[in-house]
């Protein structure tokens, strides 16, 4: 059984992918924080910008079965199956990982899905996954240690980026933090990744161009 906050087809927003088609399947439910405005200040992550509370949002609901699941996202996808264009499917939430598991990637890929997962790193993520993205949260153990992608938002206190810079993964993203904050932080990060080159800047796109 799966708690979905919504699914919709937009541009993945972030990262490595941005700018790209996808399907997005937001879960409900976080380990960091409970959704709840009044228990934001209490929680470990104060910053989150996302509605992932209950399951009223555009085809939200509970899921039965991996396989209806999957074809729900499958209908979302509005081109035409082609070996030329992979669907693409983010997994996003909330925290995915706390209900994704090995029989919705699967279900996922026989609708011909490449799989991708945007996680808090603190549940190790299952086998299977197509890209695999990691952001990770000051005072929140970090189990997923290696992926495609670690994308860290900043600045946080406590989680500087010389926290990660060791860790197995292809690409390594700043992404400014959101907020009343969000030009002096765009400032920081920007000085942060031309003295450290290894890192680059994500730009939370679908805002910038006004989508989902």
């Amino acid at each position: 059984m799966y708690s979905i906050k919504e699914i919709f087809y937009s541009i993945q927003g972030e990262g490595c992918h941005a700018g790209r088609p996808a399907v997005v399947c937001r879960f409900s439910g976080c380990n960091l924080w409970s959704g709840k405005e009044k228990e934001r200040s209490k929680s470990i992550c104060k910053f989150c910008d996302t509605d992932f509370v209950g399951t009223g949002g555009i085809n939200g609901g509970v899921y039965r079965s991996s396989a209806k699941l999957a074809h729900k996202i499958s209908l979302a996808w509005p081109v035409k199956k082609n070996k030329l264009v992979r669907p693409f499917v983010v997994c996003t939430g909330g925290e995915p990982l706390l209900q994704l598991d090995h029989a919705l990637i699967s279900d996922l890929h026989k609708e011909g899905f490449a799989v991708a997962v945007e996680t808090n790193g603190t549940i190790p993520a299952p086998a299977g996954i197509d890209w695999l993205c990691v952001s990770p949260k000051a005072g929140a153990p970090l189990k997923q240690a290696a992926g495609d992608e670690l994308k860290l938002v900043f600045p946080q206190a406590g989680a500087g980026p010389h926290r990660y810079a060791h860790l197995k993964f292809r690409h390594f993203f700043l992404q400014p933090m959101d907020g009343p904050d969000r030009e002096k932080a765009t400032r920081l990060a920007l000085a942060y990744v031309l003295a450290h080159p290894r890192w680059r800047i994500s730009l939370q796109l679908h805002k910038i161009l006004g989508v989902r």
